[in-house]
């Protein structure tokens, strides 16, 4: 998601930072390179036109040009930008209703709506609390209402029955009746999609608008369309009353020009955008989240979401009674790295960590290899529980028939063996830091100036070091 501009700003701003003092005349080069790489990224030319006069007024003023860290200044002012131009702050959906609260899909057909609308049912369960009944509206498509009830069995949330015969305004109207009668918080409207905006599908929209009145009408678009996407956007604004709108496949759009423009085109907000097939890849739109990406900045937040919903609690506890006291053996390395590929892999924690876009970088070119966590826990899996306990008694006959249970070498056993010794060192200094409260220093040195660099660079740093064959 934004990677190539990521790249690009990232380059940009790491000429700033790297000089003492800025002139104006260096504050406007640095700008048409900012100014070219949201065009290649996609942006809209009025967009990007807004854009760049609001940065550049801010970013030539005194308090900047004379600061003691101008470059810093500048990408202070480009993120504050960015979230102004992403919508400021996350809107979510408006549910503070008389339940049942309605929330209408629409879209082309084609933009990943009705999967969206089950990933949405789900969010809206597992993360909220609420209790959802889904309606597919479309007797257009073929399967169309056997697709949303097979997708609400895989979510165990509740579709309703399907009667032959009914239209779409009929079948809104039941689902809306339905839920009221059996006590459902949201109800889900999926309505049916076209190929283009067309006269037909608006007025069947107009019409189920009208019986149902939907507290929230949600566009729902594919961001790999880029511009097409905005353009969409822009033809349903104009002829129904969005409030908000649904990025699909942003984890496949690596430019970014779609999730860019769409708030500054349609003055709508994105509350949602799609990361992945699986039904729980939703994630609620958080401008000041997703600009922090954009710079390079990471996401800590969304990284502590995902690490709370992949890590067992009871693991967690047993992990950090650990620590305290200062012990890290194979077996707990081994329980990190599933949880690191539980949590997405190295490449989508590389996006989250600030700091690591070097690591991120590596990885894509080849240098660092995502499936080094599979090997790595190959290794451990080798040993004898007896050796994961105590790796200090790991000799050299030991090493080989561990190197050859896994398909591997013993230099690639030593890798693991020495990234076990620096992180039970880490977990030891953690302990005399002070425990969780001296976390801190070392989340600022995952994202110190080197990130690639030795033991002492962090995560990246253990990791840039453990090449494996592939």
């Amino acid at each position: 998601m934004f990677d190539s501009l990521s790249e690009r700003l990232g380059s940009v701003f790491e000429k700033l930072r790297g000089r003492g003092a800025l002139s104006e005349l260096d504050v406007r080069a640095a700008m048409r390179e900012v100014r070219i790489a949201l065009l290649e990224a996609d942006v809209a030319l009025p967009v990007v036109k807004d854009f760049i006069d609001n940065v550049t007024a801010r970013a030539i003023g005194a308090e900047v040009i004379r600061s003691v860290t101008p470059g810093q200044q500048v990408v202070k002012i480009v993120n504050d930008a960015l979230v102004e131009l992403l919508g400021g702050e996350a809107e979510g959906l408006k549910l503070d209703v008389t339940p049942p609260a309605v929330v209408m899909m629409v879209g082309l057909q084609g933009s990943g709506k009705t999967t969206t609308t089950a990933k949405l049912a789900k969010f809206l369960t597992e993360k909220q609390g609420k209790k959802v009944l889904m309606a597919s509206l479309d007797v257009a498509r073929p399967a169309a209402q056997e697709q949303l009830r097979v997708l609400g069995e895989q979510t165990g949330v509740a579709t309703l029955p399907v009667i032959a015969g009914q239209q779409p305004v009929q079948i809104a109207e039941r689902a809306r009746q339905a839920g009221k009668l059996q006590g459902f918080d949201v109800v889900l409207l999926d309505t049916a999609g076209r190929l283009n905006v067309d006269t037909a599908l608006m007025a069947e929209m107009a019409a189920i608008s009208t019986a149902t009145k939907p507290d929230e009408i949600l566009l729902v678009v594919d961001a790999l369309t880029g511009q097409d996407a905005v353009n969409v956007a822009s033809a349903f604004k104009a002829e129904v009353p969005l409030t908000g709108v649904v990025l699909t496949r942003m984890d496949g759009d690596a430019r970014g020009g779609a999730a860019l423009s769409m708030r500054a085109v349609t003055e709508r907000p994105i509350k949602f955008a799609g990361t992945g097939e699986k039904l729980d890849a939703l994630e609620a739109f958080d401008p000041q989240r997703v600009a922090g990406r954009i710079l390079g900045m990471g996401d800590i937040v969304g990284l502590v979401e995902r690490a709370a919903a992949n890590i067992e609690q009871e693991d967690a506890e047993k992990l950090a009674a650990k620590l305290a006291k200062g012990q890290f053996d194979m077996e707990d390395l081994r329980g990190q790295l599933r949880q690191m590929k539980a949590m997405g892999g190295l490449g989508a924690l590389a996006g989250m960590i600030p700091g690591m876009a070097q690591a991120k970088k590596a990885m894509e070119n080849g240098a660092m290899d995502e499936r080094i966590l599979g090997r790595m826990e190959a290794v451990i899996s080798s040993m004898t529980p007896k050796e994961r306990a105590k790796p200090e008694i790991l000799t050299a006959k030991r090493k080989i028939r561990i190197a050859k249970g896994a398909g591997t070498t013993v230099q690639e056993v030593n890798k693991v063996i020495k990234m076990q010794m620096d992180m039970a060192t880490a977990m030891k200094k953690l302990r005399k830091m002070g425990g969780m409260k001296g976390m801190a220093a070392m989340m600022a040195k995952m994202g110190g100036p080197n990130p690639m660099g030795g033991a002492g660079g962090g995560l990246a740093g253990l990791l840039g070091g453990n090449k494996f064959k592939r």
